[in-house]
């Protein structure tokens, strides 16, 4: 279940790395439902930007949130560059409770490359400009079944469930 349904407040993110702010996130879920918690960091790293945007993947161009604005300013950013390698990263904790000294992190990267035209209506974010090379398509035009096998996110899920075998 989403947090949302338990009238859970909205995380701060204060932090200057996925790990933390998944962190943030899940101690949040889980003080203010009592419950263990799943919780997820994630974004577009570029080569050229040094990680950018990085964990402000979301707010890069600013509030509110934009993913044409976001998509828009890094086409700009990327005018001219050649080098156009970039990966999504994803961080996902689980906390058996808010003070949990022993979370369970895992991480998933997705490898691409930026274009300089929008392909494709799928999926949302950065997805219509990463390249998947491997698939020959962007995000946005892989079916969705793929992109549930093969994106950060997933690769991150799989982490945490190996882990949960284990304890």
């Amino acid at each position: 279940m989403a947090q949302s349904e338990f009238g859970v407040p909205e995380a701060d993110e204060p932090h200057r790395t996925f790990v933390e702010n998944a962190l943030e996130k899940a101690r949040n879920a889980s003080f203010h439902t009592g419950l263990p918690a799943l919780a997820d960091d994630s974004g577009i790293c570029v080569e050229h930007l040094s990680g950018e945007p990085g964990i402000h993947s979301a707010r890069f161009s600013g509030e509110p949130k934009s993913d044409q604005r976001n998509n828009e300013k890094l086409l700009e950013m990327l005018q001219g560059v050649s080098d156009r390698r970039a990966h999504y990263y994803c961080v996902i904790v689980f906390l058996r409770h808010p003070e949990d000294p022993e979370p369970l992190i895992a991480e998933g990267r997705w490898r691409g490359v930026l274009l300089d035209e929008y392909r494709g209506s799928g999926g949302f974010g950065y997805d219509p400009l990463f390249y998947v090379p491997e698939y020959a398509m962007t995000a946005a035009e892989l079916p969705v079944e793929t992109k549930n096998r093969v994106s950060h996110r997933a690769q991150a899920m799989a982490g945490i469930m190996e882990k949960l075998k284990w304890g």
